[in-house]
């Protein structure tokens, strides 16, 4: 059963014709990385990536903050951002009774609908 061709009308699906392909699959990239070299370059300049002939740059000069990141997102949505960050006050109570609140207008509007 497990063997039979499945047909959806789109195709056919035979899981053992798959299994042999990735059998077949995994040989080639197994003998694929069996030419490879064995040897990884050491801590010297061998060691290096290559960047064009530059020398790498720190991590601090090539991070790009978060902020950078969504410039374009958070300033389309000032106006939503400017409003909806002074709520959040880190303080779980206060989120508690956010949550609360939301479910109780949730509730009332499902209730009066």
């Amino acid at each position: 059963m497990i063997a039979d061709t499945l047909v959806t009308g789109f195709g056919a699906w035979n899981p053992i014709a798959w299994v042999i392909a990735f059998a077949v699959a995994l040989l080639l990239a197994w003998l694929i990385g069996r030419r490879g070299e064995p040897d990884l370059p050491g801590d010297g300049e061998s060691g290096k990536p290559y960047l064009s002939g530059n020398d790498e740059p720190s991590p601090e000069e090539t991070h790009i903050g978060g902020s950078n990141l969504y410039w374009g997102f958070t300033e389309a949505m000032k106006g939503y951002y400017a409003r909806v960050v002074p709520l959040h006050t880190g303080c779980l109570t206060d989120y508690v009774l956010w949550f609360l609140g939301t479910f109780a207008l949730l509730f009332l509007f499902i209730g009066v609908i």
